[in-house]
């Protein structure tokens, strides 16, 4: 059994250790392809792989058509857009995320751009404080629980909306629920986006729902670019020079957010969310496990395709 870790952005030696323990523990053989430069590595590597871990590589109908012997391909994060779950289906092989095991990682990030944007960027001048101000979680899954408990500590007013979430999970975490994304933009002077990138959820974030925010708002991605309307946003925050936004994920107009709100918006270089060493291992061992679990038990508990 080959289980092959394809990575562009490696894992950090720990976690690769971490990943080679658990797969040779089971008996398993365990490959990498690190840091490759053409698609056409990693067709090569594929072809007799039965299990697959990515990070934010693609996988395609191209890579699962190279790979006649794959039966699981674990994405060691939680976003998963970056595999064709159509092709993975057709082609008869289960697709898993790892769940929860980067959720404090992008927390804390997200906490910290916030900071960050309410103390003016750190260019010298008064900023405010984020005690007191009411922070807007937009979904409320593991991510977004690890944001509302750091920023429990700050001393915030925290609200969420989640149409998948219960209410009553919501409050008995000291959160308070909304009844739609309207009211979450209309109450929340700081709002924090973790929704997924889906067909319902891209270009969502639009004028109509930013504008919503009271004076001074900020809208904080960590979530993925494609939720976010680009030319709404810059129109928007063009009629309302009050928001700002930050993100760690580059628009496709970054160019044009940086030079038309200086000390209004902010992204990094890449996507940082999960850059942690903590995260790192955490998601690189789980989807060995994961693996281990499914060609031993059969066990699908993380499967996000039908």
């Amino acid at each position: 059994m080959k289980v092959l870790i394809v990575t562009e952005k490696p894992f950090a030696k720990i976690a690769v250790d971490g990943i080679r323990k658990e797969i040779e523990a089971a008996g398993f053989e365990l490959a990498l392809l690190e840091k490759y430069t053409e698609k056409a590595q990693v067709l090569e590597a594929v072809k007799d792989a039965q299990a697959l871990i990515v990070r934010s590589d693609k996988v395609d109908k191209e890579v699962f058509d190279a790979a006649p012997e794959l039966k699981i391909v674990v994405r060691a994060g939680a976003g998963y857009d970056n595999v064709d779950l159509e092709a993975a289906t057709a082609h008869g092989v289960c697709v898993m995320n790892t769940p929860g095991q980067n959720a404090n990682a992008v927390a804390e990030l997200a906490i910290g751009l916030m900071i960050m944007a309410v103390r003016s960027f750190f260019d010298g001048k008064a900023g405010s404080e984020l005690k007191g101000k009411k922070l807007g979680i937009h979904a409320y899954g593991n991510v977004g629980r690890n944001v509302a408990r750091i920023a429990k500590g700050l001393g915030m007013e925290i609200y969420a909306y989640d149409a998948f979430c219960p209410k009553e999970v919501m409050e008995a975490e000291g959160v308070r629920p909304v009844a739609t994304a309207e009211e979450l933009y209309s109450t929340c002077n700081v709002v924090s986006l973790h929704i997924p990138s889906t067909p319902e959820t891209k270009n969502s974030i639009d004028y109509e729902l930013v504008e919503r925010m009271p004076k001074n708002g900020l809208l904080v991605n960590t979530a993925r670019k494609e939720v976010v309307n680009e030319a709404d946003l810059i129109r928007l925050m063009e009629d309302r020079p009050d928001l700002k936004y930050v993100t760690d994920i580059m628009p496709a107009h970054h160019e044009e957010f940086v030079s038309t709100f200086p000390g209004r918006y902010f992204s990094t270089p890449k996507k940082m969310g999960a850059q942690t060493a903590e995260a790192n291992i955490n998601a690189g061992i789980a989807a060995a496990r994961q693996i281990v679990a499914f060609f031993k038990e059969g066990c699908e508990r993380f499967r996000v395709n039908k």
